[in-house]
């Protein structure tokens, strides 16, 4: 599912039009990117948690050379589902 059929799902549950549920999804991507971006974690009640981790710098291999590369520090958004979102993927097994 892609951002325009997400929207496009909004749309038609909550009787909007297609551009007005895009502009809202897109507002709600950002708030979240926005959050990341400032350190915060972000946390959606029954759907899950966002959160920025801290990359260290590191060395590598270039695999075409397998010349020793320094690979930069860098930051990662990272998702944890919610226990509901874990069920729904994971429904326990029959008996």
């Amino acid at each position: 599912m892609n951002t325009a059929e997400l929207a496009e799902r909004v749309a038609s549950e909550h009787d909007l039009g297609k551009g007005q549920a895009k502009a809202l999804v897109e507002a709600v991507l950002s708030a979240i990117v926005e959050a990341a971006k400032s350190g915060e974690e972000v946390s959606l009640s029954g759907f899950g948690r966002f959160k920025v981790s801290e990359r260290p710098a590191r060395q590598g291999r270039n695999p075409a050379t397998g010349e020793t590369i320094e690979i930069a520090a860098s930051k990662k958004l990272a998702f944890t589902p919610a226990k509901p979102v874990r069920d729904a993927l994971n429904p326990p097994a029959k008996k």
